[in-house]
């Protein structure tokens, strides 16, 4: 019997096939483990992310970088620094409008529209330090140079307040990224990202620099009592070559209200402005005659304007209410409103400093020719033969425009026409350079087709006594208008707000015509 070879055996056959498989797969898983293995590694190293979601990875990275940023900043991108006489705290902060901040407290603060990036400066002057002000005192002289002094000193502390800024955002950045990443690569891709949104924010507010934005400050607390921080209206239009000096000024006017013990420095009248105050809509508002009073003072304000309802119902027992008017010490321009009868007329023609404008009359008060027409209509007065709507209106506008027309003729033009409604306003287009209204009670401020400025005034007595059937207060308003002695032209204008019945606030906000705005800025 013949023997089968043994490397023919089937089972010796079925062995080796078997432990050839084996060997394969262990051969095979090895090799898809350290294929995972890599995966995972590389995985560990981009961070964390999954390969394929390049998108979601650039977003949680720019998260991070923006939040890390923010928090340094927050921390530490500030800077106290001496400018002049005065301990300042210098800070760029995030925010979405830009913009500069400067606090002086107690006084309040001003918010200039410097320009527009995703970077705020606030500027928060601490104290008045004695020694640098009584050296002052003790050396007037050195005043005249104050004022490159603080330019100097403001340099110094903006440029070391970018630097320390931009080592916050880095630092932030970076330490926010090895804290969510765990690797320092990318905490310092974090940081060399931050460091370029930075530079871009830079160069955004720097592209979108406004100078004269320090033209128009908006005041808030005591400060609104100091306009002189801005200087004249004949000056903001001249001196306003670069931002840091009108920031140099401004500081240095600052030293002389942290000097003043009792009281606020009042306001120096520039000889080359007349100041008009222009009120209206005061509604029986006792409380309007201590305002007008206190601006009057204040402001040196040249002549009064009152744009009607001054009244309520207009009867003669309210006639009292407007005898306060002969000592706020200046002449009083009034036009009869819609709320004033022709028995309050009658009373107010009778007081000597007051001028009662009717018919497109005109009088020349402080240099200025002044022309006016009392309301065609009178709401108290609910007979059948009352005089009403929109056409009466119109129809008194355009007497006051052909009245304003013939004296323009006759050589003697108005400066200022004057009306209650702002319909009876509009028909003057044209025939006087600026027209005031009240009525509506909210300040309007528009160029008419013809070249008319109309300016509107709100309510200078919150709405009167009506305004304690409102749920809020209505806000106190009164403008200061600032027009050339020579060319009698309005050159800026202040807007005076205070928070209704209570006063419990107070805003100033200044502005200036279009015309009267630097060329190329």
């Amino acid at each position: 019997m013949a023997r089968v070879p043994a490397a023919e055996h089937p089972c010796e056959n079925r062995l080796r096939d078997r432990l050839r498989d084996r060997v394969r797969d262990r051969f095979r898983d090895r090799v898809r483990g350290r294929t995972r293995g890599r995966t995972r590694r590389r995985i560990r190293r981009a961070g964390g992310r999954a390969p394929g979601r390049p998108w979601a990875h650039a977003l949680g990275l720019v998260a991070v970088v923006v939040a890390g940023a923010w928090l340094g900043l927050l921390i530490a991108g500030g800077v106290r620094t001496s400018v002049g006489p005065m301990d300042t705290r210098m800070a760029l902060r995030p925010a979405l409008d830009g913009g500069t901040t400067i606090d002086i407290a107690p006084l309040g603060a001003l918010e200039i529209d410097s320009h527009t990036a995703p970077v705020r400066l606030e500027v928060a002057v601490d104290r008045l330090d004695p020694v640098r002000a009584q050296a002052l005192v003790e050396h007037p002289e050195r005043l005249s140079g104050l004022q490159d002094e603080v330019a100097r000193d403001v340099a110094a502390g903006t440029t070391e307040l970018v630097v320390r800024s931009a080592g916050a955002v880095v630092v932030g950045a970076t330490a926010l990224g090895l804290a969510v990443y765990r690797r320092p690569r990318r905490a310092l891709a974090a940081g060399g990202l931050a460091l370029t949104l930075l530079i871009a924010s830079g160069a955004t507010a720097a592209a979108t620099w406004k100078p004269e934005s320090m033209l128009e400050p908006h005041f808030s607390g005591l400060l609104t009592g100091a306009p002189s921080l801005v200087g004249d209206a004949r000056s903001i239009v001249s001196d306003f070559d670069v931002y840091q000096r009108e920031l140099a000024r401004l500081v240095t006017n600052v030293t002389k209200l942290y000097e003043a013990t009792s009281s606020l420095p009042t306001y120096r009248p520039d000889p080359l402005t007349t100041r008009v105050l222009h009120v209206s809509d005061i509604h029986l508002n006792p409380a309007a005659w201590h305002v007008i009073g206190t601006l009057v003072e204040q402001y040196g304000i040249d002549v009064i304007i009152d744009s009607g309802d001054t009244m309520d119902h207009g009867t003669a027992a309210e006639n009292g209410f407007l005898d306060p008017i002969a000592d706020l010490g200046a002449p009083y321009v009034w036009v009869r409103g819609n709320h004033d009868s022709r028995t309050t007329q009658a009373y107010l023609e009778r007081m000597k400093n007051v001028r009662v404008l009717d018919e497109g009359r005109a009088v020349t008060v402080a240099g200025l020719r002044i022309a006016g027409t009392g309301d065609p209509q009178f709401t108290p007065d609910r007979s059948e033969g009352a005089v009403r709507g929109e056409g009466a209106e119109r129809m008194a506008g355009i007497r006051l425009a052909s009245a304003l027309r013939d004296q323009t003729r006759a050589g003697t033009p108005a400066d200022i026409a004057v009306a209650h409604n702002p319909a009876v306003a509009r028909q003057t287009d044209g025939a006087v350079p600026l027209v005031l209204a009240g009525h509506i009670h909210r300040r309007v401020n528009e160029m008419l087709e013809r070249g008319t400025r109309l300016r509107t005034e709100g309510s200078t007595g919150g709405g009167g006594l009506r305004a304690l059937q409102n749920d809020e207060p209505e806000r106190v308003r009164a403008s200061v208008l600032y027009l050339d002695r020579d060319t009698r032209r309005l050159q800026a204008w202040d807007e005076i707000t205070l928070g209704g019945l209570g006063l419990t606030t107070a805003e100033v906000s200044r502005h200036l015509p279009d015309e009267n705005r630097p060329r190329g800025r």
